[in-house]
């Protein structure tokens, strides 16, 4: 990759990820993404870029095999490097490749998909674009990915909790067992990102818990409950 990159610590060191300096950067919302798979023998990432979220449940689940796929080239080619620098190319697959069209069925998918759909808000950078913006609505997201579940697996999505009515929408009919954990900046505060996992054959109703406050009021300081899942040492409770 001829962009410059930076190398970062996730998970208290445990996990270290090259990426790229500008553009898209992982950052909370994998570590959050990761930290609400339930896990599974073999589970898949939609769009993952440069393996954060996918590399951070591998990390979770040492016993699971996992596949990440991603179409950006320059995206793959760095989690195919960070997969290897982790010790993890035994059990994690890098495909590139579009994750919506693609055959096999998994027991548990995750994904973080763009959170703008084409005509509506715009990347900050031609470099961030192909991660917040998509030519294909959440619906077809869904119906896709709905597609790689087994009977009984877990989808687990995070998106704008203003996005959230489209979700719940795209997933009527195709999955059951809905249930959103918001996600607040800090007490007091609305959401600004949801948590939503769903199973395929589940005919049970919406469950809305209470969520994770990330930031103590007023402060910059992360509530224990969210340093322990950024730290790795502790998963969303379902």
């Amino acid at each position: 990759m001829d962009e410059p990159t930076t190398t970062d610590r996730f998970y208290g060191g445990r996990l270290m990820l090259q990426q790229p300096s500008r553009g898209y950067r992982a950052g909370a919302d994998a570590v959050l993404l990761a930290a609400g798979v339930s896990g599974g023998a073999r589970m898949m990432e939609a769009g993952c870029g440069v393996g954060a979220a996918l590399l951070a449940v591998a990390v979770r689940f040492p016993g699971a095999r996992l596949v990440g796929i991603e179409r950006e080239p320059a995206m793959a080619a760095l989690a195919r490097a960070n997969t290897a620098a982790n010790g993890l190319a035994d059990r994690v697959e890098i495909v590139e490749g579009d994750a919506l069209a693609g055959g096999g069925t998994f027991d548990a998918v995750f994904c973080n998909p763009p959170f703008a759909e084409e005509g509506e808000d715009q990347a900050p950078a031609p470099a961030r674009r192909h991660a917040h913006v998509t030519e294909t609505p959440l619906d077809g997201w869904v119906a896709a990915l709905s597609n790689r579940l087994s009977g009984g697996s877990v989808l687990t999505m995070i998106h704008r909790a203003d996005r959230l009515d489209r979700l719940l929408a795209a997933l009527e009919g195709r999955l059951g067992a809905v249930t959103v954990y918001p996600l607040r900046p800090h007490a007091g505060a609305p959401a600004r990102r949801v948590l939503v996992r769903a199973i395929k054959g589940s005919r049970a109703r919406l469950s809305l818990l209470r969520g994770l406050d990330l930031h103590a009021a007023e402060s910059t300081a992360f509530t224990p409950e969210a340093d322990a899942i950024f730290r790795g040492e502790a998963a969303i409770d379902w």
